[in-house]
């Protein structure tokens, strides 16, 4: 980092090796650190970096943090930039919400300063290691990661939240441990946990989240709207004794009715066959599909379901990360769901 923050700036800025310089780097320093990562004097411009090896939303939130705090404190008139590898999609937009600069030694970089404007996106990460990373947000790990969403005022004893997600107390507490490492929850002087700051753990799950790895049952039923059917599907499938609880845009729109909607999903807590097909009128079919049928890879999708004006509804957390990556107007819908149902909490 001491050698290509100032390279990567000196590239940036269009200024020779020799108009850059670290003037103070705690980099070095060993115990408890006491200030930002380093202070980079580039030409006309200072900067006070924060360096962290992932562009994720825990890090790159607790970076910002730091050089907000060093910024008061010290009254200094500099550009906050926090240094990553790679920085991710949530990380950026994190960055550009919380009013610093963000920069990666991939290539990439969002500065705005007076007199400066620097928007590269575009180059791969050059630091993705082979294989596949374990993940706290895996399909049962990230139970543990819904639980503390569904209850941000809330702490929990690890043996009550284990009982409460249906998994074991070691699993729990392994997950927790992860989480803790990554500055996400916090484990009070009792031993409880709680979340440590709502809208950073929502956009660390959802950055991981990834509604395809779900089997998913594209196909069409024809009906007179999409609102008829929607409620008439719903009430088939529980006749039929299947579980199902309404998502994505639909499941929006039961929440919020903010939106309309074309296509329904629901998650189904088992493989439909056929005579429940031929009941519902279901087509298989990916040309005019305007139903997915999903069975889920965890039935963690389930906890905090509710009924909605006689559907059950996936909770709005789960609801907000289906909306990810969906058709129509989804990104218009997730926002406003979040914006009416998972208010920002305030840090621990």
């Amino acid at each position: 980092m001491l050698e290509e923050v100032p390279r990567r700036l000196a590239d940036l800025l269009g200024l020779p090796a020799g108009r850059v310089r670290v003037r103070k780097s705690n980099l070095l320093r060993r115990g408890k650190r006491e200030d930002v990562d380093m202070i980079v004097v580039a030409g006309p411009h200072l900067f006070v970096v924060e360096c962290k090896a992932a562009g994720t939303a825990a890090p790159v939130s607790a970076a910002a943090q730091q050089l907000r705090a060093h910024l008061e404190k010290s009254k200094t008139k500099a550009i906050p930039l926090v240094v990553s590898q790679f920085m991710g999609e949530v990380g950026r937009k994190l960055s550009e919400d919380l009013g610093v600069g963000w920069m990666d030694l991939s290539g990439n970089a969002g500065i705005k300063a007076p007199g400066l404007n620097i928007h590269i996106q575009g180059h791969p990460n050059r630091f993705k290691r082979p294989g596949r990373p374990s993940s706290l947000f895996a399909p049962k790990s990230a139970r543990v990661t819904r639980w503390l969403l569904m209850h941000p005022d809330r702490s929990f004893a690890q043996r009550e939240m284990a009982a409460a997600i249906e998994m074991d107390e070691g699993f729990v507490s392994r997950v927790v441990r992860g989480l803790e490492q990554q500055e996400l929850v916090v484990r009070e002087s009792n031993g409880r946990v709680r979340v440590r700051d709502f809208d950073v753990l929502l956009n660390a799950w959802h950055e991981a989240y990834d509604f395809s790895k779900h089997d998913i049952l594209r196909g069409h039923i024809a009906a007179r709207s999409s609102e008829d059917l929607f409620k008439s599907l719903g009430e088939t499938l529980e006749r039929e004794g299947i579980r199902a609880a309404a998502t994505g845009l639909a499941g929006a729109w039961l929440l919020t009715h903010f939106a309309g909607f074309r296509r329904i999903t629901f998650y189904v807590d088992r493989h439909l066959n056929d005579a429940v097909r031929r009941k519902l009128g279901f087509h298989e079919e990916q040309a005019g599909e305007n139903v997915w049928l999903v069975v889920p890879n965890d039935a963690g999708v389930f906890h905090g379901a509710r009924r909605h004006e006689g559907i059950e509804c996936v909770h709005p957390v789960q609801a907000y990360l289906d909306l990810k990556g969906q058709p129509e107007r989804a990104r218009e819908a997730a926002e406003h769901l979040r914006k009416e149902l998972l208010v920002r909490r305030g840090n621990a």
